[in-house]
């Protein structure tokens, strides 16, 4: 909690003034008996009506005075937690945001869900409540001790073995269930990750028919979770009837006591009264406290749990400018979007003489790569060594789980290697910052991701600069102009979030298209195709052909035929190379290659036939 305290460092003033008017509310409080005692005493002993309504009047004075301090403290101690939570967001979204995909992936998206509502509201509370009340309550227990002591000193020892007693209940109550609240917390995460699968997965589960078992499990998680939740339940409902016990059973003792004293003079009858409401304050507030607790309890729980987000570094360290270095491992003098290309050529292991690129000939190059995704046991690419020419197609293909995905990821630093070397214009990727690099490179990913606005406002997430001109020749090539010409709005045509009001082919075509604005060095199509029809898929592979700059294009299929006219094919199996080349030549030597080629093609066949 200590390191989240830091997101109220702009609200200095309203947590002091917050426990500061609640104090003066309960100063106030504090007197109230005591003018209860001199009206019973005085004005009602002496029959005195003036006296009585001098007094009702200080009353009343001291309630209002007493709902304008709350009021004031209320609105000190909401701005400051808002503005908290709201720091707190920020500062976790950005965080989250320079997590790598490796940490993305070992934390789960519904964990993180649960770190940003849950758990930052959670705090939230936690820290009105205690501004509202952490001074407040020890401050009037201990101050309506202490006035006690002013009425009867015999009397007031009671409240001297009530109060401690009360302390070791609720104190000992929060030691319980503190590490209980994590648990809670835990299995609230569980129910948010399995309800965000269902949903996602509806469409599967139903095809499957799987209802029934997705209920169950459902259930299973949300019973454990109501399990949990009941038995810290029990445990903090013990804190109020307990309470009420010791403070009844002080009050009654109180009573005797006064009693006694009254019969033999020590005490008068509005020192009774007082000394009772005095104990009746201190119940109060203990329920106030016992509750304060438990939200405390609550929001530490939530807070330590979004401390460990933060303590999650990225397993990614970029560079924060062009530095000086050698072209080999650092960035080159001037940075910007060719400082790779003068970088001084480093020849490959075979060397100029055997007919290989330079380094500044190459667009990408994956030198003896290797990639273990974390938590994995089992390398997901195993020495890949690659190099891509600048303006060379590219085709990668293989079977489900083969490290398609994986190879491309590797080029935008998406994921690190774990051994070996990626490099783009002849740069280690690691030597780039992420602007600089990500800049060189479009990427149109498997799943069509748009989100909520208009089809123009997607487009500009390319280039935020670009005209209604370049838009539309981006459309164009992306076989995509034709379906938006037909929307009403045309670019400004709605687009429902993540894209729901468009079929899978069109999310796709607008992603293409999303990537193509940009005018990238580096075009990657991660199965970007496999919603579109082969016509279409054969006039974009046309049209890629066309695109100015002539960029180099990768193009990740399980389709033959969207790779088979690419300048080098790269067949991958179980995250090894099976073979590199052209159509002919893999067709030719390439058993892997063949028997995707020719399975896919008797396929085509039989459908026509």
């Amino acid at each position: 909690m200590k390191k989240l305290l830091i997101y109220l460092r702009n609200y200095k003033k309203e947590t002091v003034f917050a426990p500061l008017f609640k104090m003066l509310e309960a100063t106030f409080e504090l007197f109230v008996p005591l003018v209860m005692a001199a009206i019973i005493d005085r004005g009602i002993g002496q029959a005195d009506t003036g006296y009585v309504l001098k007094m009702g009047g200080i009353l009343v004075a001291l309630g209002l005075i007493g709902l304008l301090c709350s009021i004031t403290a209320q609105y000190f101690a909401a701005k400051a937690a808002v503005g908290f939570a709201t720091g707190l967001k920020h500062a976790l979204f950005d965080h989250i945001q320079s997590l790598s995909f490796t940490e993305i992936d070992t934390l789960g998206t519904s964990t993180l869900i649960t770190r940003m509502t849950s758990d930052v509201n959670q705090v939230q509370n936690g820290v009105n409540m205690v501004l509202r009340l952490f001074l407040r309550s020890p401050f009037i227990v201990f101050g309506a001790m202490i006035m006690a002591f002013t009425i009867d000193v015999k009397a007031a020892l009671i409240f001297v073995v009530t109060i401690p007693l009360l302390a070791v209940v609720v104190f000992g109550i929060m030691a319980l269930t503190m590490p209980m609240y994590k648990k809670v917390q835990a299995g609230l995460d569980a129910v948010l990750g399995a309800t965000r699968e269902n949903l996602t997965g509806a469409r599967v589960i139903r095809a499957f028919h799987k209802e029934e078992e997705e209920i169950d499990r459902f259930e299973e998680k949300n019973e454990t979770l109501t399990h949990l939740q009941l038995a810290v339940g029990k445990i903090s409902a013990l804190t109020n009837p307990v309470t009420y016990i010791i403070i009844n059973a002080a009050t009654i003792l109180l009573l005797y006591t006064g009693a006694v004293r009254v019969d033999n003079g020590s005490i008068t009858q509005g020192g009774v009264v007082a000394l009772v409401n005095y104990m009746s304050q201190i119940l109060v507030e203990l329920i106030k406290l016992a509750n304060l607790i438990i939200t405390i309890t609550k929001a530490l729980a939530c807070a330590n749990r979004i401390e460990a987000i933060f303590e999650v570094e990225s397993s990614m360290r970029w560079q924060e400018a062009a530095l000086c270095g050698d072209g080999e491992n650092g960035p080159t003098a001037g940075g910007g979007k060719d400082s790779g290309t003068d970088a001084p050529a480093l020849k490959s292991q075979a060397g100029e003489k055997n007919g290989q690129k330079t380094q500044r000939d190459l667009a990408v190059a994956f030198e003896h790569v290797h990639l273990t995704y974390g938590g994995a046991g089992a390398e997901s690419l195993s020495d890949i060594h690659i190099q891509v020419p600048r303006g060379q197609t590219v085709g990668i293909i293989g079977g489900t789980g083969s490290g398609k995905s994986s190879l491309v990821n590797m080029i935008p630093r998406f994921y690190d290697a774990s051994a070996g070397t990626v490099r783009v214009n002849g740069r280690d990727v690691k030597s780039y910052g992420m602007e600089e690099l990500r800049e060189r490179i479009g990427i149109v990913l498997q799943k069509a991701v748009l989100f909520r606005g208009t089809i123009r406002d997607n487009l500009l997430w390319g280039n935020a600069q670009a005209t209604d001109e370049e838009l539309w020749e981006a459309l164009r090539l992306a076989q995509a102009k034709e379906f938006v010409e037909t929307k009403e709005g045309r670019l400004d045509a709605p687009v429902a979030q993540e894209g729901r009001n468009l079929s899978g082919g069109q999310r796709q075509r607008l992603t293409i298209a999303r990537a193509l604005v940009a005018k990238p060095e580096i075009l990657i199509l991660d199965d970007s195709a496999s919603a579109l029809d082969y016509a279409t898929d054969a006039a974009l592979r046309k049209a890629l052909k066309e695109l100015p700059g002539e960029p180099t294009v990768f193009i990740v299929s399980q389709r033959a035929s969207s790779i088979q006219h690419a300048d080098q094919i790269i067949v991958l199996e179980d995250g090894e190379m099976a073979g590199c080349g052209t159509h002919e030549e893999l067709l030719a030597n390439c058993e892997v290659y063949q028997e995707i080629y020719y399975s896919q093609f008797e396929k085509q066949s039989a459908v026509q036939n």
